[in-house]
């Protein structure tokens, strides 16, 4: 299958926009924009995300003994923009501050999940990151989608029920 074709079909399918972060055992902050984020297991709590492993950050990430997704929220777009971006500063908006585990976590997010790795998994041109799920934070607010080559919202639900209401325990 041509390489251009692949990413033409993949480009179709939504992804939730979250900013990964982790800290370096030198404390050194760390962070990347990832579409690639999905739940593995409940039992144990897994998620994953994927890194191309010619990304300026993949050594402190496959080294890190733990990671924070942030997913973004709606209008989170330039936080998205700016941590996928090469040869600045991804932390110099000041937004992100120490959250659960004392990792780099962005306030605002739409929901937070802090995570022990648990594996690095090789997968062709990038790694697959396994996190097992340590703690999590869920607020109200919208998320931050990216298809077409472009970020989104989804479109509100009728009669959707706040995550507040929900009452999620921490894991």
């Amino acid at each position: 299958m041509e390489h251009t074709l692949l990413t033409a079909a993949m480009a179709r399918v939504p992804g939730p926009v979250t900013v990964v972060t982790t800290v370096d055992d030198s404390g050194r902050r760390w962070g990347f924009t990832a579409t690639s984020f999905s739940s593995v297991s409940l039992d144990p709590p897994l998620v994953l995300v994927c890194l191309d492993k010619k990304a300026s950050s993949h050594a402190a990430f496959t080294a890190a003994a733990h990671l924070m997704v942030n997913v973004l929220a709606h209008e989170q777009e330039e936080v998205a923009r700016r941590f996928a971006a090469s040869g600045v500063d991804r932390f110099s908006g000041g937004d992100m501050q120490p959250c659960e585990l004392g990792l780099p976590g962005l306030p605002g997010a739409c929901v937070r999940v802090a995570c022990s790795m648990y594996r690095v998994v090789d997968a062709g041109d990038h790694s697959i990151l396994l996190g097992r799920v340590e703690r999590t934070h869920v607020s109200d607010r919208t998320p931050l989608l990216y298809c077409d080559r472009s970020f989104s919202r989804p479109s509100p639900e009728a009669g959707r029920r706040p995550w507040s209401a929900l009452h999620l325990a921490e894991w």
